[in-house]
């Protein structure tokens, strides 16, 4: 069976690449856990940078919708619960982070790319955050804080995707490269890893990044606790098609 997360680890970077092509790289539960355990062993390994890709034509589809009909509502609340510790791992992680993204981005796929600290994406890319059309309260305030509390408001309000150009210009990426340019991105990336000691670096990320896990866990956990959670994410499904 094919692993749904290649990962490697050469000297101080660790690269991880969701390897689930034939469904966009959605995110499973098992694929949650398996990004979930790399990021937390990352931060005891000797990780200065860590890279997250993706497989096949897409970077990251969000949550894997397969057969939610069959779970329940708990079952869902914790599976978007697990993503969010995930987030929040990924946010505030004691090394330099960068997502290299392409294809379509959406929900939490997108909500990857937010939390790396380098953003960079191929100039066809393109990324929607429509959790809120079924009630979900997912990484919005560090949305807010790449892109600016207005934007982020007009953006998810109309649930509407946005391109890598825009992106850019919102600070919602760091930068735009073809594919075939990433060796040079991935070449920076390292050496501004190494630029600072593993402690200063994890000062750096400390104090520059607002900690707001608390906030940010009961925002979701109330949002996926009110009854009716499968129903709305039917609703949005068929509204989608």
């Amino acid at each position: 069976m094919t692993e749904a997360l290649v990962r490697t680890h050469e000297g101080h970077v660790t690269r991880l690449t969701l390897n689930r092509p034939q469904k966009a790289n959605a995110l499973c539960a098992g694929l949650v856990e398996d990004l979930l355990d790399a990021v937390e062993s990352a931060c005891g390994d000797g990780t200065r940078l860590l890279i997250l890709d993706g497989a096949g034509s897409h970077f990251c589809a969000g949550f894997d919708f397969t057969d939610y009909q069959s779970a329940s509502d708990g079952d869902l609340a914790l599976r978007f619960i697990r993503i969010e510790i995930l987030l929040q791992a990924l946010y505030h992680a004691p090394y330099h982070t960068l997502a290299l993204a392409h294809g379509r981005t959406f929900g939490a796929g997108a909500d990857l790319v937010a939390c790396c600290g380098s953003r960079v994406a191929t100039p066809d890319t393109s990324f929607r955050l429509p959790g809120l059309r079924f009630g979900v309260v997912l990484g919005t305030r560090r949305f807010a804080n790449r892109v600016g509390a207005d934007r982020a408001r007009e953006i998810l309000a109309a649930s509407r995707s946005f391109g890598a150009s825009e992106a850019l210009e919102i600070g919602f990426l760091t930068g735009i490269t073809p594919a075939g340019e990433w060796d040079g991105v991935v070449s920076a990336a390292r050496e501004q890893a190494a630029r600072l000691g593993a402690t200063a670096a994890a000062a750096l990320h400390r104090h520059t990044v607002i900690d707001t896990r608390s906030e940010d866990m009961a925002a979701l956990a109330c949002s996926v606790a009110t009854p009716g959670l499968k129903e709305r994410i039917r609703i949005f499904r068929e509204e989608a098609k």
